[in-house]
C-alpha cells in the first residue's frame, strides 16, 4: 500500500475513533447530568486524549487533535447530538460501553499503524497502540471521578494490546495493511464485547484467597493466636 493510502487510512481511523470515543464521553456526561459545556468538554477529552498522547510520544507535533480542525468538529458534533437527544440514552442501554469498545478498537489499530509509520519497533508500536486506545476512556473516567475502566478486572487494555499486536504482526509479515487493520479492530472489539457481555476478566487481587477454604482456615487460626 502506498504512502498516500496509508495516510488516508490513518486519518479515517483517527476521525472515526475520535467520533465514537466522543460519543462515549458525551453519553457519560449526559448520564451524570452535566451541562452543555461539561458534555462538550467530556466529549472532546474522551475523543482526543489518546491521540494527543500518542502524537506527543512519537514526536508528531503539534498533535492532530490541535492542528486539524476536523478533530474538534467531530468531537463537538458527537457532543451536541448526544446532548440534544437524551431520550436516546435510555433506549441504547449500554451505549457508553459499546461506543467505548468501538473507540478502543479503532484507536488501538490506528495508534499501532502510526507508530509503525514513524519507525517504532514492533514491541513499542504495540504498546503505543494500546496507550492510544485506553487514553480517551481513562481521561473520561478521571474527569467523572470514577476508577478508570483500564484498572478494573474486565478486558480493556488487554483487548487493545491484542488488536494492536495483530497490526504489528501483519506489518512484519508484509500482509495488506487495510486487512490487518480491520482484523485487529474486530479482534479488539470482540474481546472487549465478550468482557462486557460474558463477564470475561482478568484475575482480581485477593480473589483466590477469598475463594480458598484453606485461606479461610488460616485466617481463623491466626485470629485464635491473638
Amino acid at each position: 500500500m502506498g504512502l498516500p493510502n496509508t495516510d488516508t487510512l490513518l486519518l479515517v481511523l483517527d476521525l472515526v475513533g475520535t467520533f465514537v470515543f466522543a460519543l462515549s464521553g458525551a453519553t457519560a456526561g449526559v448520564k451524570n447530568r452535566l451541562d452543555l459545556f461539561g458534555v462538550l468538554v467530556l466529549s472532546f477529552a474522551a475523543g482526543n486524549a489518546g491521540g494527543i498522547a500518542r502524537d506527543l510520544l512519537i514526536g508528531s507535533v503539534p498533535p492532530g487533535a490541535i492542528s486539524d480542525w476536523r478533530y474538534l468538529a467531530v468531537s463537538l458534533l458527537a457532543g451536541l447530538v448526544t446532548f440534544w437527544r437524551p431520550s436516546n440514552i435510555d433506549r441504547l442501554g449500554n451505549a457508553v460501553l459499546l461506543f467505548d469498545a468501538a473507540g478502543l478498537s479503532l484507536f488501538a489499530v490506528s495508534g499501532a499503524q502510526k507508530a509503525l509509520a514513524f519507525g517504532l519497533n514492533p514491541v513499542m508500536a504495540s504498546m503505543l497502540g494500546m496507550l492510544t486506545g485506553i487514553g480517551g476512556g481513562m481521561t473520561r473516567d478521571i474527569l467523572l471521578t470514577e476508577v478508570p475502566t483500564v484498572l478494573r478486572a474486565d478486558l480493556y487494555a488487554v483487548a487493545a494490546l491484542a488488536g494492536a499486536a495483530v497490526v504489528v504482526v501483519g506489518d512484519r509479515l508484509q500482509l495488506p495493511a487495510a486487512a490487518m487493520t480491520i482484523a485487529g479492530a474486530v479482534l479488539c472489539f470482540a474481546l472487549r464485547f465478550m468482557g462486557i457481555s460474558r463477564g470475561w476478566r482478568l484475575p482480581i487481587a485477593g480473589e483466590r484467597e477469598k475463594a480458598s477454604p484453606l485461606s479461610a482456615d488460616r485466617k481463623d487460626n491466626d485470629a485464635k493466636r491473638f
